[in-house]
């Protein structure tokens, strides 16, 4: 893609602002976010994987795969925000110090077609770098040479880049992204934030989106009470009497997923709706909460991730929806066809319709998560 390459030639000056940037909030540089009298379409590009195997013919070929289907997903849906719903890169399987590259490739589609986006991390975006067995010979791995005490580096390669350092190259202050830090003192726990989309009438909410890192990679793959507590903190104070619709998105799927679940390789049946049901949920390490703080507000609507490549559905969950994107990267497990969940919502009166685009221009699964 050209805009990539382009932007891949300013890779130097991104490293060299990366520090200024990592702290800095977008905020002042971004509009805010707005329902058009039409409604807002969001499309989720989920389990992207980008940099796999890319000493082989393969790899290369795979991301230029995933290249076709967003480019083809954004022609034919035109969304107005793209949640990338993690995993964009597989940093586990990059022999590169830094990902960033490879990170910045996977958001090129939707910042060369100027819209705006959010991004939230997945359990293979900051993994340590896995030696693949080919690499081996008689005499164990080769040494790494390590640059000199002396130099300004303060480790070798293959470190995996961490998901700091991701967020600091995607915020640069074109005012596109959307995507955040988070509150400091829920680290190592990083792409936690809250996004208003104002109503197309006036300047007040008329919907929050909360994105929250669901772990994996450098940590276990949980969403930790501290954040649950940071997301009764903000939802009482952006919307204290329930008022405003919610919506929620993480990469990894909590254990209530696996309750609802049809049974897996099972045909899909109502009240869930989907195509695709090929292995059971992989859900994260542990629940400590999120579910039961998102069940007791009437205002939550639905849950979104991504993780497991051969599920698509979306089931009920007491009063909300739990739903799972659609793989989108040809990077990553599975050979089922590629596409990407569409989430239309209207303001007035408010309701949520979301169906599945794959990459060959067909439409299929669409259901109504709230009306």
């Amino acid at each position: 893609m050209r805009c990539w390459r382009r932007r891949a030639a300013a890779a130097c000056l991104l490293v060299a602002l990366s520090a200024a940037l990592a702290l800095r909030s977008p905020a002042e540089h971004r509009r805010p976010l707005r329902f058009a009298p039409g409604g807002l379409k969001v499309a989720l590009f989920a389990d992207l994987h980008y940099g796999e195997n890319a000493w082989t013919d393969w790899g290369p070929a795979q991301d230029a795969g995933s290249d076709r289907v967003m480019a083809a997903v954004l022609d034919a849906e035109k969304p107005d925000f793209v949640v990338y719903l993690g995993d964009l890169v597989t940093a586990n399987n990059l022999g590169i110090p830094n990902a960033s590259l490879y990170w910045d490739r996977a958001i090129s589609a939707t910042r060369c077609s100027g819209i705006p986006w959010a991004t939230v991390f997945g359990n293979h975006d900051d993994m340590p770098f896995e030696w693949p067995s080919d690499w081996f010979s008689p005499a164990g791995v080769p040494p790494v040479h390590c640059p000199p005490p002396s130099m300004s580096v303060s480790d070798c390669s293959f470190r995996g880049t961490p998901r700091l350092e991701l967020m600091a190259s995607e915020i640069n202050g074109d005012g596109l992204s959307y995507s955040s830090n988070g509150p400091q003192d829920l680290w190592p726990s990083v792409s936690n934030y809250a996004l208003q989309v104002l109503s197309h009438k006036q300047d007040d909410p008329a919907m929050l989106m909360y994105f929250l890192d669901s772990g994996g990679g450098s940590y276990p793959q949980v969403i930790s009470s501290a954040q649950v507590h940071w997301f009764q903190r903000q939802s009482q104070f952006l919307n204290p009497n329930g008022r405003i619709p919610e919506i929620i998105f993480w990469h990894i799927p909590s254990t209530a997923y696996a309750k609802v679940a049809p049974k897996a390789k099972s045909e899909i049946i109502k009240p869930c709706v989907g195509s695709i049901n090929k292995e059971d949920v992989q859900p994260q390490e542990a629940e400590w909460g999120m579910m039961d703080a998102l069940v007791k507000r009437a205002s939550v609507k639905a849950v979104f991730v991504g993780h497991n490549h051969g599920l698509d559905w979306c089931c009920p969950y007491e009063k909300l929806w739990l739903c799972f994107a659609r793989h989108t990267g040809h990077g990553g497990y599975g050979s089922w066809p590629r596409g990407a969940r569409i989430v239309q919502i209207a303001e007035e009166p408010f309701s949520i319709q979301s169906w599945i685009r794959m990459e060959n221009g067909t439409k299929h699964s669409d259901v109504t998560l709230s009306s």
